[in-house]
């Protein structure tokens, strides 16, 4: 199984991998290491979340050809002890949104 984000509006790949290597699924979401991510089209900001359980995570938003769209994704830089496996590691959604695809093959 290949999970691979793509772009909508051009089928463009943002990020694949095969879980357990390149990519991980944990609560749902999908996590890339990130030389499998595509970055032309997404922008870390310095807008955050907290988790109580992972740490602060900053978001990442899509500005692509074709439109533009927040929190896309997320990465945490300094997770909570426990959670250093999804350390620098790009976080996507498993669903599709406006302007990403998630797709399981």
């Amino acid at each position: 199984m290949t999970l691979t984000i793509r772009e909508k509006a051009s089928s463009d790949i943002v990020a694949t991998g095969e879980p357990g290597e390149k990519a991980r699924i944990f609560e749902g979401n999908w996590y890339f290491e990130p030389d499998v991510v595509n970055m032309e089209h997404l922008k870390v900001t310095n807008r955050i979340y907290t988790c109580p359980y992972k740490g602060q995570c900053f978001w990442i938003d899509y500005d692509g050809p074709d439109g533009s769209a927040q929190n896309v994704g997320w990465v945490y830089r300094n997770p909570k002890s426990g959670y250093e496996f999804i350390k620098d590691r790009i976080g996507f959604y498993s669903r599709s949104s406006a302007q990403l695809l998630a797709e399981k093959e």
